[in-house]
């Protein structure tokens, strides 16, 4: 089991973070190593992306379930492999800190299964720190794009 908790300020109110983060077409483009994801209802999707796990390089098919959408605050979902075992969650959290100030959260916990989860655990810890972050920065900067727009 691997697991990463990234925490950063963002300048804009929590409801600018939350018209971002509830429609996942936003943000699943942004995981890092993107290929594709097809949105199947309200509350599930399925993801594709490349990973580099040292010795092995593969292209990782997830069904991501929304478990919570707690208007304004928090997006709660789990993730299950199609063509790996591997299983997992995470969530986006958002908590104002004043009126144009918001601290945003991101948490992804995954557990990879079968023959290869001993091997594939020490790089997988590396691995999920670089894509917790990159991922709520990414989202961070878009939501810069977009109000930055609206100003």
């Amino acid at each position: 089991m691997a697991n990463h908790l990234y925490k950063v300020e963002v300048d804009h109110p929590i409801h600018s973070i939350w018209s971002f983060v509830s429609v996942m077409d936003h943000w699943a483009p942004l995981v890092p190593g993107y290929i594709d994801h097809e949105i199947i209802s309200e509350k599930e999707s399925t993801w594709k992306f490349k990973t580099d796990l040292g010795v092995i390089k593969r292209k990782i098919h997830l069904k991501v379930d929304i478990l919570t959408w707690l208007e304004p605050s928090k997006v709660e979902f789990n993730l299950t492999g199609i063509n790996e075992k591997i299983s997992g969650k995470g969530y986006f959290e958002a908590k104002p800190l004043e009126s144009n100030k918001t601290l945003m959260t991101g948490f992804l916990d995954i557990t990879p299964e079968g023959a290869l989860a001993k091997m594939v655990s020490a790089k997988l810890e590396k691995n999920l720190v670089e894509i917790t972050e990159e991922l709520t920065e990414a989202i961070v900067s878009k939501i810069d794009e977009r109000e930055n727009v609206l100003r």
